[in-house]
């Protein structure tokens, strides 16, 4: 078996935060090395035409010698002119003053921040205190680089009320303006992201349609012109009960393994690797262990839906998943995709 490319994601000392809506999950944070690095890209490098290397797979550039893990990084990848994304460590960006202009000097143009209301609130839903303040540091840092900062916002029923200071903090430090100053345009949105990981938690508190007419107008129209939508629903979705009763006729099943020509495999701090478009920590998604089973177990795996949730989706239909794990009465706003892959978890976990 051989792929056009593979990308390896692999957590090599985890994360500063503990973040309330990670969809990646709360696994501990590793302590694997640099030659682990090269260990697992060696032994995927025989199953691709390309290989693709990253470091890190919760928050970027973590570690202290991050110029040289990139360097590495670009060695070990097949093409080295990788993509930074639009993610920067914010732990770093507040400590170290030559991090936004070295992020510059990769072609970095906008970096993404996340509030969830005012510092109270953004430093429990981070899961660490300072990160408000760290974020207020990270602003002006970036934009002294030439950086312009995106704001995202995460909503849900018990931050909804606090939204008005994600406009505030907007507004304050008129970062319009400022991102005109440097030839940007400043974007900001607000979601609930995917009811998975850590955010399943807050199913509880997930927004229903009323909540939408809640959100701040500006955040509103700048969220709606961030997606390119003519309407709310676009967003946010539809009510679980209309997704409910419409999956509940829809009798086919997927394979997620079948056809990639391109895979994305996040690699833990104990070698399990999971495919990207699972939760990187559940043993649901596990296809197996790069050291015990080897890398083409691991690919098979993937290949041929092995993975429990792979499985289930595989082999489940959408209106098993739905009956087994839908609430038809249930007003909170999903996209389907996002619906589907909430029923699948939860039907894993059941």
């Amino acid at each position: 078996m051989k792929y056009q490319k593979i990308s390896i994601v692999m957590d090599l000392l985890g994360c500063p935060n503990r973040c309330r809506h990670c969809w990646l999950g709360h696994a501990p944070n590793p302590r694997l090395s640099l030659e682990d690095l090269r260990f697992a890209a060696e032994a995927f490098r025989p199953f691709c035409d390309t290989l693709e290397v990253y470091d890190w797979s919760r928050e970027p550039d973590f570690a202290p010698d991050y110029r040289e893990r990139w360097a590495l990084c670009n060695a070990l990848s097949t093409v080295p002119a990788r993509d930074h994304f639009e993610l920067a460590s914010l732990w770093r960006l507040a400590r170290d003053d030559s991090y936004a202009p070295w992020l510059k000097s990769l072609g970095v143009d906008v970096v993404q921040l996340t509030l969830f209301g005012g510092e109270e609130t953004t430093d429990w839903f981070t899961g660490r205190r300072g990160a408000y303040q760290d974020i207020l540091a990270a602003v002006d840092r970036l934009l002294v680089a030439g950086i312009a900062p995106r704001v995202q916002a995460f909503v849900n029923k018990r931050n909804l009320p606090e939204l008005p200071a994600v406009e505030d903090f907007i507004r304050r430090l008129d970062l319009e303006a400022r991102c005109k100053a440097i030839g940007q345009e400043f974007r900001c949105f607000v979601h609930q992201g995917s009811c998975n990981g850590e955010n399943r938690r807050f199913y509880p508190d997930w927004i229903t349609p009323g909540d939408l007419e809640k959100i701040p107008a500006y955040l509103m129209e700048k969220t709606l012109e961030h997606f390119g939508a003519a309407a709310p629903a676009e967003v946010y979705g539809l009510p679980e009960a209309e997704l409910y009763q419409a999956l509940l006729r829809d009798k086919t099943v997927k394979s997620l393994g079948a056809g990639l020509t391109e895979p994305v495999l996040y690699i833990g701090g104990g070698f399990t690797a999971y495919p990207n478009f699972g939760e990187p920590s559940s043993p649901a998604w596990a296809l197996g262990n790069l050291k015990t089973h080897g890398p083409e177990a691991v690919l098979t795996a993937l290949a041929e839906d092995k993975s429990p949730a792979q499985q289930a989706r595989a082999t489940v239909p959408l209106a098993e998943l739905a009956r087994a794990q839908g609430d038809p009465e249930s007003q909170r706003l999903f996209g389907r995709e996002d619906y589907i892959e909430f029923l699948l978890n939860g039907y894993c976990m059941a």
